[in-house]
């Protein structure tokens, strides 16, 4: 298993679960390539750069950000995990509500403000009336019912209806 020493800190980084954990240059570049959503960057810049972030590292479905001080954080799309029960988060003049997380305790998370945001109605693609032909179907014609007027005993030829062949 490759393991990477991060500069500057004695914390030893293990790969993601695919195999790699690669650092980002900037936290933009971070935001981009997990796609998270960009009404949520100002947010999330704001917590880092009261944390003390030190480097970004990709982890698959989340980035890890380290900080000079404390547990390092989770950036996933909805939420930042990692804070501790005593961090006062503050972003703008708000205070945020640490909740606790259940998959990785004893530290707390906050929700991204996206998550608060009314979605927008999801637009239909069909009508669910049902359908009704323009106009009603007439039933095919039957097909004609072939008939045998037998075999010339001369030529093999089939007769006509008149009782005719090709030997006349």
């Amino acid at each position: 298993m490759r393991r990477a020493i991060l500069e500057g800190m004695n914390e030893v980084q293990g790969p993601t679960p695919a195999g790699t954990s690669r650092p980002y240059r900037s936290l933009p570049e971070a935001l981009r390539a997990h796609r998270i959503d960009p009404v949520n960057h100002a947010f999330i810049t704001e917590i880092v750069e009261a944390a003390g972030v030190t480097s970004l590292i990709d982890r698959g479905r989340y980035i890890e950000a380290i900080r000079r001080e404390g547990a390092a954080l989770h950036i996933g799309r909805t939420y930042t995990n990692g804070f501790t029960e005593d961090e006062v988060v503050t972003v703008g003049s708000t205070r945020l509500r640490l909740q606790p997380s259940e998959g990785r305790a004893p530290y707390f998370y906050v929700t991204h403000p996206s998550e608060f945001a009314p979605q927008a109605p999801v637009k239909a693609k069909r009508s669910t009336t049902p359908r009704t032909p323009a106009a009603p179907r007439t039933p095919a014609a039957p097909k004609p019912v072939e008939r045998d007027y037998g075999v010339c005993d001369v030529c093999f030829m089939v007769k006509t209806p008149a009782g005719g062949c090709g030997c006349d």
